[in-house]
């Protein structure tokens, strides 16, 4: 994978010790390169001390940064000392991606004027004029911070978190495999919300697929390939020798619908037609696909696929959409989050294994060969979801962990004990804002990148549930 990129700009102020930027400049590329990223900064010769002051040199800077448009992620915008907020706008108005604002710290001992900053008072300065100019930016805690700070590389991880999300939810494709099911109305959406949103809807007919599944043969070296990738993925010894060929190919088939239409994310109706007719459930396919970095939702869930897209950018690792399903005996902060067997692997706690569908079996036996039945690891997580509302879209984020606690053998499919702090009241205003009965989930903590990402550059609703 290519390295995140931030493109470098500094400040400058005539009346304040310019001498600093240099400093600053050194410390900056060595902050970016040890959190294992990439940077790009214009020549330090082309303005005053290598920072920008004047609307010209402003100018400068965003002619420069147009010529790198495509090579950068994010911008650093850094304040060495009391920053000209004239030649910060003029310099970064389009930059067109997310801009961290940092300021550096005044030292005790270091407060004559050839060391003074006044970088924590510059810092308003600019802000305050980045707001009158309706230019979106990320501040952080602290409100200032040295480069070279353990906090400043939490500060970068959380941006570059920020940047992934916001780049890659800005204009996205996402696949709706078959209509919704009738009985599900929970999991409707609008279409041209989305689009409003920059995601574009790609929309399969689930008899095209069934088609095309027919059309494979056995011997085809693609689904020989797709049969011998699958058992490695997962303990496949239950499943009869049919079946595990028809998994193989409908999972062939999604594959060229992600490739045909460049696909990013998708949602597939993985009931009750694949289960009659193709006598297969399509879990084991979807938790595959969401280890391999496609998102993939079931139940036509397209709300759960969008948030699912963006805990996977910030998170950079698999996401998985859950039932709010079971209270954990008296334990009020507790709840069983489970589903069929989408959950990839690498939020499992061991490999899993697949099962036929008990619910299908139950008066179909035979009919749904593919969950990938376990249990989810304890593990810190972010919960989140959305919905599509009046041209909107709505979002919600919250922190809490997996545990170790046990669910019987018995219990079916992949599921885990979550404890979310004052999780009665959280449901409460999930029932009363209409959110439906799934959640999204990510390994760790995400919540602010999140929420800083959708409201402050992606124009989304936010329902802060905590």
């Amino acid at each position: 994978m290519k390295k995140m990129t931030f493109a470098l700009c500094f400040c400058n102020r005539g009346f304040m010790p310019g001498e600093l930027i240099y400093g600053a400049r050194e410390d900056m590329v060595k902050a970016v390169t040890a959190a294992g990223y990439d940077y790009i900064i214009m020549d330090a010769e082309l303005t005053r001390y290598g920072g920008v002051e004047t609307r010209d040199e402003g100018r400068l800077y965003a002619k420069w940064l147009k010529e790198h448009e495509g090579q950068y992620d994010g911008v650093i915008f850094s304040m060495p000392i009391f920053a000209d907020e004239n030649g910060a706008i003029t310099a970064l108005q389009d930059a067109g991606v997310p801009i961290l604002m940092q300021a550096y710290p005044d030292e005790i001992g270091k407060m004559d004027f050839q060391h003074r900053r006044d970088a924590f008072c510059g810092k308003f300065s600019v802000t305050d004029v980045f707001c009158q100019y309706n230019v979106p930016f990320t501040v952080l805690k602290p409100h200032v911070v040295h480069p070279l700070s353990d906090k400043f590389q939490k500060n970068l991880y959380d941006f570059a978190a920020i940047c992934r999300v916001v780049n890659g939810m800005k204009r996205f494709n996402l696949g709706c495999i078959g209509a919704r099911t009738t009985a599900f109305k929970t999991v409707r959406f609008d279409e041209i919300a989305m689009q409003k949103y920059g995601i574009n809807v790609e929309s399969f007919d689930l008899s095209e697929l069934f088609a095309k599944v027919n059309e494979k043969k056995n011997d085809d070296p693609v689904v020989l390939a797709k049969i011998e990738r699958l058992k490695n993925y997962s303990d496949f010894t239950r499943v009869p020798e049919g079946n595990m060929y028809t998994l193989a190919k409908v999972s062939v088939v999604i594959d060229e619908y992600i490739e045909e239409y460049h696909l990013d994310a998708l949602a597939l109706r993985c009931w009750n037609e694949m289960e009659t007719y193709l006598r297969i459930c399509p879990c084991v396919l979807l938790s595959e696909l969401n280890d391999r970095g496609i998102v993939a939702s079931c139940e036509i869930d397209m709300c759960s696929a969008i948030t699912m897209r963006a805990m996977n950018l910030a998170s950079e690792g698999a996401t998985a959409v859950l039932d709010w399903n079971n209270n954990y005996g008296d334990d009020e902060n507790k709840v069983i989050l489970f589903h069929c067997g989408p959950v990839a692997q690498s939020l499992m706690a061991g490999c899993g294994t697949v099962t036929e569908h008990k619910m299908f079996a139950k008066n179909d036996p035979g009919s749904g060969w593919g969950c990938n039945e376990g249990r989810i690891k304890p593990m810190p997580i972010t919960i989140s979801n959305c919905q599509t509302k009046d041209g909107k879209i709505i979002i919600y984020a919250s922190e809490a962990k997996f545990t170790d606690d046990v669910i019987e053998p018995e219990f079916f499919g992949c599921g885990g004990v979550a404890e979310i702090p004052d999780l009665q009241n959280k449901l409460i205003r999930l029932a009363r804002g209409g959110f439906k009965h799934h959640t999204a989930i990510c390994e760790g903590h995400y919540k602010e990148v999140l929420k800083e990402a959708f409201t402050t550059y992606l124009g989304y609703d936010w329902v802060d549930i905590d």
